[in-house]
């Protein structure tokens, strides 16, 4: 699943592309990524990205956060945002599958 993301992010810490790296991201607040710049709708959507405000937001992303620069439709299935989710967490601090 990560695949469809990896043109744009990465897992790898601080690493930023056309999208922030999602290294970590379960937990951390919205438009947070250093070195990446936000939409100012993603940046006033004061988001937690935890599983629940992530899925809504692979769901369809443009519905989630109206006005944001994400340029991907969304995923419908929600056993592929699971298995996405649960990619994306499997990474430690530095980076490395746990």
């Amino acid at each position: 699943m990560f695949a469809r993301c990896a043109a744009c992010h990465s897992v790898e810490p601080g690493k930023n592309g056309v999208g922030p790296s999602l290294h970590a991201i379960v937990g951390k607040q919205s438009a947070s990524q250093a070195g990446f710049t936000y939409s100012p709708a993603l940046q006033g959507a004061k988001l937690t990205w935890d599983e629940q405000t992530l899925s809504a937001y692979l769901e369809n992303p443009q519905a989630f956060v109206k006005g944001n620069k994400m340029a991907f439709a969304g995923i419908k299935d929600p056993e592929d945002v699971k298995d996405l989710t649960a990619f994306i967490k499997q990474y430690d601090a530095e980076g490395k599958k746990k």
